[in-house]
């Protein structure tokens, strides 16, 4: 269903009268899927789109005295409306898309977007599509399996805790969350000393026969592995990783889809400013913030940051300068952020967060690029798979 929702800030007095205007949408595919494991997940009805509020608020803000103001139009539609919305954005003029929809999706719209409209993915983590199903079309501020991958592994080799159990569960996601830890391992120098697969058998996780049943058998599926420093849990369908933490049958931490998480933004995180983004943001939404949120947010930033810099409007010059060099994206993260010119993957640190706080953020200092630290997260350009015509 369609639920367009248009937010623009009103003109300061003494702005401009015909100030520059600049448009962008967010186009949220809401497909039916199995409720998390925990009510506390559930997802807010504004998910992605308080992000965007937000962001198109701060935009305004600094609009108001560089003569432009920003609109965001915001969609909800189900997986077979999502090309036809897409049209009718681009139809209306809108040339920057910020999707929330899977893989698959993301792939789709951006086909059928062409060179009609910059689409940037805020949800889906899928390292294909920074590699081999990249386009030239789409850039990425949701991370990367491999980034998030990368960042818990940093911390763990720091720790010296190098000796993994690897539980993946038995979704196609879920695998591939996997092979990311691996990759992960390898390039840091891990051992994954033993391999197990959770097999989802279906059920009502929320009733007490749902989740008393996970929850009584992980000691015994985790019996008898292999000597092992850590657990290492890729559970990205939400099936069986909450449950780990405490119901080992060895005394191990957690780390991955439980226990210690690596994530794009939390509610805890303060560091580098991020206190005054919490605030306003729970000021607006009367929730804390997601990760979605915070993607759609950095988004639509990197469009008004384009749009003051360059104090143009036209769109290839905003694009190029969204791509480039030049952009410094601020994101209360202690560095500035900036596109990769070869998958399009935004650069950004990732938090490791165990509940209430954040405990510590990667990349660590152990480990160095000869370019920008930051790239040592995610695929690097010399192992990327993107065709670089694809990004031309």
């Amino acid at each position: 269903m369609l639920r367009p929702v248009i937010a623009c800030a009103l003109l300061a007095l003494g702005q401009p009268a015909l100030a520059a205007e600049y448009r962008a949408a967010v186009l949220r595919i809401d497909k039916p899927g199995r409720a998390p494991s925990s009510r506390l997940d559930l997802p807010p009805d504004d998910l992605g789109f308080a992000g965007a509020q937000l962001a198109v608020s701060d935009n305004n803000t600094t609009g108001q005295f560089t003569g432009q103001t920003f609109v965001v139009e915001e969609y909800a539609v189900a997986p077979d409306a999502a090309l036809e919305t897409l049209e009718e954005i681009i139809a209306g003029g809108t040339r920057y898309v910020v999707t929330l929809g899977d893989a698959d999706m993301t792939v789709s719209l951006a086909d059928a977007a062409g060179d009609r409209a910059l689409l940037v993915n805020a949800r889906a983590k899928d390292d294909a599509l920074r590699n081999q199903d990249c386009r030239a079309n789409l850039l990425h501020t949701a991370p990367s399996h491999a980034m998030l991958a990368d960042g818990l592994a940093q911390f763990l080799i720091a720790k010296r805790w190098s000796d993994w159990f690897l539980i993946a569960g038995s979704h196609p996601e879920d695998q591939a969350m996997a092979e990311a830890y691996r990759n992960a391992a390898r390039k840091f120098g891990a051992l994954i000393v033993e391999e197990r697969t959770y097999e989802d058998t279906g059920g009502a996780r929320r009733t007490d026969s749902g989740h008393v049943q996970v929850q009584a058998q992980m000691p015994v599926f985790t019996q008898r592995a292999a000597n092992h420093h850590v657990v290492v849990a890729a559970d990205e369908a939400d099936i069986f990783a909450v449950w780990l933490p405490y119901h080992t049958w060895d005394p191990r931490p957690v780390a991955g889809a439980a226990g210690l998480r690596p994530a794009t933004w939390h509610p805890a995180h303060e560091a580098w400013g991020a206190t005054q983004f919490q605030t306003r943001f729970e000021r607006l939404a009367n929730r804390p913030a997601r990760d979605m949120d915070y993607q759609v947010w950095l988004a639509l930033r990197a469009l008004g940051e384009a749009a003051t810099r360059t104090n143009s409007e036209d769109f290839a010059e905003l694009e190029d300068f969204i791509r480039g060099d030049g952009l410094e994206l601020a994101g209360f993260k202690g560095q500035a952020l900036s596109f990769r010119d070869w998958d399009g993957q935004l650069r950004q640190p990732v938090l490791l967060t165990t509940g209430p706080v954040v405990t510590s953020v990667s990349p660590q200092g152990e480990f160095l690029h000869q370019v920008s630290q930051l790239d040592t997260l995610g695929t690097d350009r010399p192992e990327s798979q993107c065709m670089k015509g694809a990004q031309q």
